[in-house]
């Protein structure tokens, strides 16, 4: 169960009407945009409250870290922003959050630099770097989880992988 101080903290950005439109977009696997924000704003929160740091900017930065609002997935040359996702969206999704609310130098800092050590410039603050541990590893299980759903669920990908191992 999640804590009530944490949803306290969360409350007006996850009943935002632009943030909830993160649910219309998959983010990894079959994981829309807005669940991968709450479980990395989640963890952020606890390993921010539990080293004594600023757990409230954590939570915030990494609920609005991915509000880009676009399908990254489908083509470049058919997409609004035309740049590489990776490198961009942090600053796509910073003007975003900073259109709908007051974000302090921490959360700014984190949505923007989230994609360390993909983009050169690390997070100057440290929940920016739990921000980034955080989310690579929602990613990962996330995908993970994705794909086994598919060989679970796929009887001609479990009798090739039979012959694969055999």
């Amino acid at each position: 169960m999640k804590e009530k101080e944490f949803d306290l903290i969360i409350n007006d950005l996850v009943n935002n009407k632009t943030v909830l439109e993160m649910k219309k977009y998959y983010q990894h696997g079959s994981t829309s945009c807005f669940e991968h924000c709450y479980n990395v704003a989640y963890i952020c929160y606890k390993m921010a409250k539990k080293l004594g740091w600023d757990s409230v900017s954590a939570a915030r930065g990494a609920m609005l870290h991915d509000l880009f609002l676009y399908d990254w997935r489908i083509p470049k040359k058919n997409r609004v922003n035309k740049k590489m996702h990776a490198f961009t969206h942090g600053e796509i999704a910073l003007n975003n959050a900073n259109k709908l609310f007051k974000l302090n130098d921490t959360e700014k800092d984190m949505i923007l630099r989230h994609m360390w050590p993909v983009t050169i410039v690390p997070p100057k603050y440290k929940e920016g770097f739990v921000l980034t541990l955080a989310d690579k590893w929602c990613a990962t299980k996330e995908i993970v989880t994705f794909m086994f759903s598919i060989i679970r669920n796929n009887p001609i990908i479990q009798y090739a992988y039979l012959f694969y191992i055999f």
